[in-house]
């Protein structure tokens, strides 16, 4: 078994691993019960006070991760059971107050829960509203700021804390980004998840082969696993999917589409900036925070949509699902306009689930061949990617008379800088590269890892491309009638 990052981890792949085997048995409806006490046996709690709650929040989790997803419901979930464990008190008053003359925090404070108790200040936490006003206005710094951890890693400010003290989720800041999910030290944010549905899918193929389904995956793949490419692809198709397409040559089809684009609204139509719109938390955020920009975005589908529906024209029989490290794609295949393109979303976390669960050892697979995509195709998986790709499209197409000034953007913070400089009319740059995740794709929130070295591994696995041009990977492929554009 890998080395998970945490105990967090582990425990949702476990559960997402017991669903799975009883799906493919079929028999998951009849022992659902029983997966609670499968994945925690024995009766010593791990971090809770009691196994038995632990069992109900395992209970909880299978209910996130095996109930049908409708429409009105949010990909990203709070399991309110295991969200009872963060200081509930943000703000304190440490040591270091000097119980000054001036009491600048009292003042700060607008609703009055700052108290005098023998010369010290002291927060009346049934009052505090968590605002920070008492900190930034303490000349001694000596009221500690406790932010839990969902509520720090929500660059767009979604993670909203109730009257109860629990969280909650603001859905019109939300971007799916999962950086919550991730973060949440005792698990109790959660994405949303469709293995069953997958599973069925690959099940009924094998019965009767009406459907074939095609695994779509992530460049990013190739920063999650100790063996070669070729292995994991062919792990993939030992589970049942009918063939593995990259995600990257999607990419390839973006790249010289926004090429083009960029040359037509910037270069003839003067326009300020262009924004990309691969990254699906990216562009949520830009219209949910920063609403009058998103004019600026690029109207080229995800590379997701693009090699998604590229394959459905192949094959109108497919069932399609994407692999990725990304919680907000899921949110994005079920965007009324590009509903047609994906099936399903499974992440990085849910495949090594998936792989475990139907028996099969990656580094005992032989290997096979993956060759859909270019090198710049490839390299979408990182920061600074996209912009490179869209710079070699100039390039090939001999564009050389209109100013390329991009700029990349990893993670929320830079992205808000950049946003904020277009919008006040200070930008130098009349490109940006948008990724919500630091470091970009290889830094999603499902990812199986989130170690320093997987720029050099996206890197690596680019240059093994037999592609090295985007126009060589797409200039055999029948786009005709493909629709690669939201608007």
């Amino acid at each position: 078994m890998r080395k998970f990052e945490s105990q967090v981890q582990l425990i949702k792949y476990k559960v997402l691993k017991e669903i799975i085997e009883r799906a493919a048995k079929g028999e998951f409806i009849t022992t659902r019960h029983k997966i609670p006490k499968a994945v925690l046996p024995g009766d010593k709690p791990i971090t809770r006070c009691c196994v038995y709650k632990e069992r109900e929040i395992v209970s909880e989790r299978v209910d996130v991760a095996a109930d049908p997803i409708t429409a009105e419901d949010p990909i990203i979930e709070i399991i309110e059971l295991a969200c009872d464990e963060c200081p509930i008190e943000r703000f304190r008053v440490t040591e270091a107050c000097r119980g000054c003359l001036a009491h600048r925090c009292i003042q700060a404070c607008p609703r009055n829960a700052i108290l005098v108790v023998q010369g010290k200040a002291f927060i009346d936490q049934e009052k505090c509203v968590e605002c920070g006003r008492c900190s930034e206005a303490c000349s001694y710094n000596a009221i500690s700021d406790v932010m839990r951890p969902c509520k720090k890693a929500c660059k767009s400010k979604a993670i909203e804390i109730q009257e109860n003290k629990k969280v909650s989720i603001n859905r019109l800041k939300c971007t799916s980004c999962g950086a919550c999910v991730y973060q949440c030290p005792f698990g109790a944010v959660n994405d949303r998840s469709e293995v069953i549905p997958v599973v069925k899918a690959l099940e009924a193929s094998k019965v009767s082969g009406a459907k074939n389904v095609y695994a779509v995956i992530a460049p990013a793949i190739s920063t999650q696993y100790n063996g070669n490419m070729g292995q994991v692809v062919n792990a993939i198709k030992k589970i049942g999917f009918k063939d593995v397409v990259e995600a990257a040559l999607g990419a390839d089809i973006v790249a010289y589409n926004e090429g083009l684009e960029f040359v037509e609204r910037v270069g003839k139509n003067g326009e300020a900036c262009m924004m990309t719109s691969c990254c699906p938390a990216f562009v949520e955020h830009v219209k949910k925070s920063f609403g009058d920009l998103s004019i600026h975005i690029s109207t080229m589908v995800s590379p997701m949509i693009a090699v998604s529906r590229f394959i459905r024209k192949t094959d109108p029989n497919s069932v399609i699902v994407f692999i990725g490290p990304c919680t907000a794609k899921k949110e994005e295949a079920r965007q009324k306009d590009i509903s047609d393109a994906v099936d399903y979303v499974m992440t990085f976390e849910e495949l090594e689930a998936m792989i475990d669960a139907y028996g099969i050892v990656v580094d005992e697979c032989e290997d096979v061949a993956l060759d859909n995509a270019s090198h710049f195709g490839r390299v979408f998986a990182r920061s600074g990617g996209v912009k490179e790709a869209v710079e070699e499209v100039l390039r090939e197409e001999g564009i050389d008379n209109i100013s390329f000034n991009p700029i990349s953007c990893s993670g929320i913070d830079e992205i808000d800088k950049a946003l904020r400089m277009l919008k006040g009319g200070r930008n130098t740059f009349n490109f940006i590269e948008g990724m919500a995740c630091p470091g970009g794709c290889i830094g999603g929130a499902a990812s199986l890892t989130h170690e320093p070295k997987d720029q050099k591994l996206v890197d690596k696995y680019a240059s093994l491309a037999i592609e090295r041009n985007v126009k060589d990977a797409i200039r055999a492929l029948d786009l005709e009638g493909i629709k690669l554009h939201r608007h």
